[in-house]
């Protein structure tokens, strides 16, 4: 399943809006998106958002769609 992760890229200074950014990332698990995305990266993750059908569809219409994948 794909997942949309908002995050900031940094964990020390509080969270704003306007710095919020998103990635997006294939897991079987909300838990194991969570957890790559904790493990490989210092992103201070905002919310989680599983993504299928229509709302997946109009995801991968946004020119800066693109899956991140962590080398293991």
């Amino acid at each position: 399943m794909i997942f949309k992760v908002y995050y900031q890229e940094d964990q020390v200074r509080n969270p704003k809006r306007e710095d919020t950014k998103s990635l997006y990332i294939d897991a079987a698990t909300e838990v194991e998106a969570r957890a790559l995305v904790a493990e490989n990266t210092k992103h201070n993750i905002e919310f989680i958002e599983p993504l299928e059908g229509k709302f997946l569809e109009y995801e991968q219409e946004n020119p800066d769609y693109k899956l991140t994948e962590f080398n293991k």
